[in-house]
């Protein structure tokens, strides 16, 4: 530890849905709503900058990176001149069956990182109960 407090929050749960399923619905921004609403209001498609979502009223772009293979979905949206930031989300396998969901959010300074603790945790638990039911 350099002693500097720390820049993002990261947690993980297990969940008895398979990776496939849980990127399936990670894959499909659309459902960000469903269980990050804190995030994204509503998310359509947009033919030039892939997606856009809404939040509060105000529209930003949305860039959807996933690679199926690596269980890997990150979504992100520009934070600063060249710079994209936002939620990384990883599942893997986990012995026995299932998966282990791991999501790493920013840390932004006019929020408490006890709100977004909170909110990460009720983000994972929302989407690991739509993979199951996937």
């Amino acid at each position: 530890m350099t002693g500097r407090p720390p820049r993002t929050e990261t947690q993980s749960s297990e969940t008895d849905a398979p990776v496939e399923a849980v990127v399936a619905v990670l894959a499909d921004p659309t459902r960000l709503p469903q269980w990050a609403p804190a995030f994204a209001d509503q998310v359509r498609s947009d033919g030039k900058s892939g997606w856009q979502a809404s939040k509060d009223g105000r529209d930003f772009a949305l860039r959807v990176a996933t690679n199926e293979e690596a269980g890997t979905v990150d979504y992100l949206r520009h934070v600063a001149p060249g710079r994209e930031g936002g939620a990384y989300i990883r599942a893997v396998p986990r012995p026995g069956g299932g998966s282990v969901v791991t999501m790493t959010l920013p840390l932004l300074p006019d929020v408490d990182p006890a709100d977004t603790a909170a909110t990460l945790a009720q983000e994972l638990a929302a989407l690991t109960s739509l993979a199951e039911g996937s």
